[in-house]
């Protein structure tokens, strides 16, 4: 009789427990639970829910919760891992891990500076022509990677049209095309990239005007709504070369965070400094030495 009251006991006791770890929000080892700080794990007491306007037509959430909505992102067209392969686009398990090691690197870093919520960040190549869309878009890649985490890519340079080829989806209007019109909605440039959980936004078609449409208070009122339609979202924002267009300096605005691009053999340790003077700004965050 004593050994099943204790064995009752124990079981109300484990129950209990449970239910307290429950309510708290708490993760166990076993649901596989996110190590990044500072997102291991949770705090909360309450779901991290907001009203949002899904970029999926197709599904109307009312309230945002990353295990459940993240999943309603579109991605009709997704890239095969050869395609990805043929890219140079990160995927998890990728062979080479130690291009996979320095995005999450990068990736971890940045979140911890950033801390809680969305962020966005602005990168620019400091070479004389070359970009660094391929590294910006595999950084917006590393975020999207994250099942908590949606990532969306953002083309500020008006210049390039790499990004074409790295998208599924054809894509025709952008970010100077929304801007220059205040009739479209935001959803008309948002498109589904191949990968999973990442989005992007084109340059768009009025490449003559961009100076003056990045200065606007419409592109200002663009980058506060994407922040905000999703709670946890990552922004990478990629401008053209920093130390040859005015755009990039005008970029640096909407971002909280700036990282540079060094392409291998174009750029001399006094013009890198030159350029961090040049920011002017604490947003710097790191460098990306390119191949």
């Amino acid at each position: 009789m004593e050994d099943n009251k204790l064995y009752n006991a124990l079981l109300k006791s484990q129950d209990e427990r449970r239910q307290l770890e429950h309510d708290r929000g708490e993760a166990k080892p076993e649901e596989g639970f996110r190590k990044e700080s500072p997102y291991a794990g949770s705090e909360r007491e309450n779901p991290n829910w907001t009203h949002l306007e899904p970029e999926d037509n197709e599904h109307a959430p009312t309230v945002y919760d990353s295990a459940m909505s993240l999943s309603l992102i579109g991605n009709p067209k997704p890239w095969s891992l050869e395609q990805l392969r043929e890219r140079k686009i990160i995927y998890s398990g990728m062979p080479d891990k130690e291009v996979m090691d320095a995005y999450r690197e990068l990736r971890i870093q940045l979140r911890n500076r950033a801390g809680e919520g969305n962020f966005a960040v602005m990168f620019s190549s400091l070479g004389n022509t070359t970009g660094g869309l391929l590294t910006a878009f595999n950084l917006a890649a590393s975020f999207a990677l994250d099942s908590h985490t949606s990532a969306l890519f953002v083309d500020c340079d008006p210049y390039n049209r790499e990004l074409d080829g790295l998208v599924s989806t054809r894509m025709t209007d952008g970010v100077t095309d929304f801007v220059g019109d205040r009739s479209m909605d935001i959803k008309s440039i948002l498109y589904p990239s191949g990968v999973e959980r990442l989005s992007v936004i084109p340059a768009g078609t009025n490449a003559s005007s961009a100076v003056e449409l990045f200065s606007s208070m419409r592109m200002r009122e663009l980058v506060d709504e994407l922040k905000a339609r999703y709670p946890d979202r990552c922004i990478v924002l990629n401008a053209p070369p920093f130390r040859n267009n005015t755009e990039a300096r005008i970029i640096e605005r909407f971002a909280d965070q700036v990282v540079f691009g060094i392409p291998f053999g174009e750029v001399t340790g006094e013009e890198i400094e030159e350029s961090v003077d040049a920011l002017g700004s604490d947003k710097f965050s790191g460098l990306v030495f390119q191949e």
